[in-house]
Parts: C-alpha cells; structure tokens; sequence
C-alpha cells in the first residue's frame, strides 16, 4: 500500500546532509540527520533494544544520537533498504551512510525491572515498558473500534494482546508498583498511560486517570494520561482533580478528508470538538501540558496540517508532529513513511510559530511532547533559533 504524503515541498539547501558540518560538532546537521533518520530508518548490523509491534513506536530501536532520545524504525520495509546503518564500536555504535561515520550512537539496555514478576506471577514487562528514560503502559489494551470498520488504519492496539506481550487490563496497583521499579532500578522520569477508547462518555479517560494517579501517589513521577476527547468535558476537569501533569489527546490528522479514512469514528467526533476540548484542557492543565499526534505521511494536505497546528499553538496546545511509523500488523503496515524533504518542511514552519508563541518542550511535564524520541520538531526548532550556517544555508 502506497499512500501519498501530499505535494512535495522543497527545503532548499538543508534538503542533504552536508559533509563538511557533522552531527557530532553541529545542531544542524543532528537535526537533519535526526529527521532523515525518522524517515528513512536504520539498518541494523548489532543487536539494539528494540520495541516490536503493538501501539507506541512499534517496530523501532532505541537510541541517543550524540545525547539526543531518538526512536527510529528497525524492523520495516523502508528500513531494511535504508542509507544508514548502525554498526557496533568499541563504545556504543556509529551511524554510518556510504561508508561515512555520521554520528555516535548509544542504546537503551534492557530494563531491570524487566526481570521481575508480580504477586501473581505475571513479568512486570507485560505491564509497562521502557521507551528509552520514560515508563509507558497501554492500560486497557481493547479499544471499541479495533476489528470493526471504524479501526484507525494506523492503530497496532490489537497486535500486542494477540502475541501475548501484555495483558487486557492493568490495575493501578500493578502500575504502580511497576512504576516504582521502573524509577529506582533504571531511572525513569516520567510515565506515559494511553488507552484503547471506550463507548462511555469518558471514552476511557477516567479510568487511565486513575492508573496515572497510582503511579504518581507511589512513584512520585509526574504522568501524562492519552484519551479521545470526553463527550462530557466536564470529565477532563475529574482527570485534573486526580493530580494528572500533561494529557495527550490525539487528533491525528488537521485534514478531515484523510481523518474520514483512517480513523473513521475520530473524523465522527469532529476536529472542533478537538478544539473544544484542548481548550478545556489548557484550562485545567495549562499552555504547553496539552498535546496531540499529528501523523504526517498519510495523504494529508499540508496547508491544512500546518494551519490546524497553527491554530491548535495558539490556544496552548503542543503539536507533537511525527511522520508515519507503519506497524505490522496494522491496516497500514505497507505505507511507505514520507520522505525526509517533505517532513523537515512541515517541522519548520510549525517550528517557527510555536517559537514566536513561546511554547517549547522544556516546559512539558510528562509524556511524548516531554520525551521528544518519536519526534524531530523540538530538533528543529531549537536549531532555527542558533539562526543561519557560517558561510549561508540554514
């Protein structure tokens, strides 16, 4: 399956990573190789922490790219043909292209909570995982749209649970008490709960509060809760009394023809409900706590991605820009990931608005936004603001 990105839009002169700037000595060059990176993918020539299938950045090695978190898909097609290749060195890993060192690398090991069992006997790893320095758990694992004609085409919720990596249900003692592991043994920061939507009128946010509330009274870290937008907003405001730091709701896509395709009963729900309840939510949780997906790469039109992020900046709310992670297993596992001069334009001009709004993701508590992995605009807008190359090019 091939899905178009949209018009093609030009970067000019960053379109190529340049020889004589290296990602080990400039931003820019980082910031290129990062976006490319999240793209193209990594051939792999040693073994790495890997995260396979499933929700969350499915089917990707763990990474620092010269101390910066980076996600960056291992296991597709696009990757398996990729320019870049990991290969292991006396310390950590390279990132090579053509035979050129680009960059150092290290990986995540694997986390020693991993090798515990609850009371019950089921390995804490079912529960939650570690996504480089940060907890996260899908706790209800069922969503009421997967296997139906409203199933986000996008969506791995279900692979998970049919390989037996997890569990339906996790309670909030089990995450707490994963999440208490998770911060002494292997330093997390943070814990991110997303959830399989519900036909309540909470869609599920309720009860992935509670989860969240646990972990904060036992763990102490601040926590991100995911959920579809509340029928009842009143609902976001019980999930702020629970002590919850940042939220996450995932609009997907600002174009309403491509959100009628691939995730049919959110295009049902409507883009200006999204609104209305961002704006709940920054109410509640304040500027920059309130997050969205925005899935480049899945046909969307560009002006109308950048104006929704646009908008969505204006009132507070963090558009966490990402280009398509194809997942295995999903009904979009054959989509080819858009390319690097297509993403890296999108980056920039949502980069420069959220600069002259004054939203960064320094100040995000919790969650994807804070994290920064699966993402290159934080790249990118911290490398427009050291302005132009010596010499010119940006």
């Amino acid at each position: 399956m091939t899905v178009s990105s949209g018009p093609e839009l030009a970067v000019g002169d960053t379109a190529g990573h340049t020889g004589s700037f290296s990602p080990a000595h400039d931003p820019r060059a980082l910031a290129e190789l990062i976006v490319d990176l999240q793209s193209a993918g990594l051939r792999l020539e040693t073994e790495i922490e890997r995260r396979r299938g499933g929700a969350g950045p499915s089917d990707s090695g763990m990474l620092w790219v010269e101390g910066t978190a980076v996600t960056v898909p291992t296991e597709t097609d696009a990757a398996r043909t990729s320019p870049y290749v990991l290969r292991a060195e006396d310390e950590g890993y390279g990132i090579y292209r053509d035979g050129e060192r680009l960059a150092s690398a290290s990986g995540a090991e694997r986390p020693r909570f991993y090798d515990m069992t609850t009371s019950d006997g089921i390995p804490y790893w079912k529960i939650a995982l570690m996504h480089l320095d940060s907890l996260a758990s899908t706790v209800v694992q069922t969503c009421a749209y997967w296997g139906k004609s409203d199933q986000c085409t996008f969506c791995g919720i279900g692979v998970s649970l049919d390989s037996g990596r997890t569990i339906v249900k996790k309670t909030p003692a089990q995450l707490a008490e994963v999440a208490v592991a998770a911060k002494t043994l292997d330093g997390a920061v943070d814990a991110t709960l997303t959830t399989g939507s519900s036909l309540g009128v909470d869609r599920g946010a309720r009860y992935v509060a509670r989860c969240g509330n646990a972990i904060k009274e036992a763990s102490g870290l601040p926590v991100e809760v995911q959920f579809e937008p509340p029928l009842d907003l009143d609902v976001i405001n019980e999930v702020g009394d629970l002590g919850i730091d940042s939220v996450g709701i995932h609009v997907e896509s600002f174009d309403p023809k491509v959100l009628g395709e691939v995730a049919p009963a959110k295009a049902r729900t409507g883009i200006e409900h999204y609104f209305r309840a961002w704006e709940r939510a920054v109410s509640v949780f304040g500027e920059g706590q309130v997050s969205s997906y925005v899935i480049l790469g899945m046909g969307e039109d560009p002006d109308l991605t950048i104006e929704g992020c646009r908008r969505a900046i204006d009132i507070g709310v963090y558009p966490f820009v990402v280009p398509i992670r194809p997942v295995a297993g999903s009904l979009m596992e054959d989509v080819t990931p858009p390319s690097r001069q297509y993403t890296e334009r999108i980056y920039r001009r949502v980069a420069a608005y959220m600069t002259a709004r004054g939203l960064k993701a320094t100040g995000v508590a919790a969650g994807c936004a804070r994290c920064q992995a699966c993402s290159a605009v934080n790249a990118i807008q911290n490398l427009m603001q050291i302005g132009p190359r010596p010499g010119g090019g940006s």
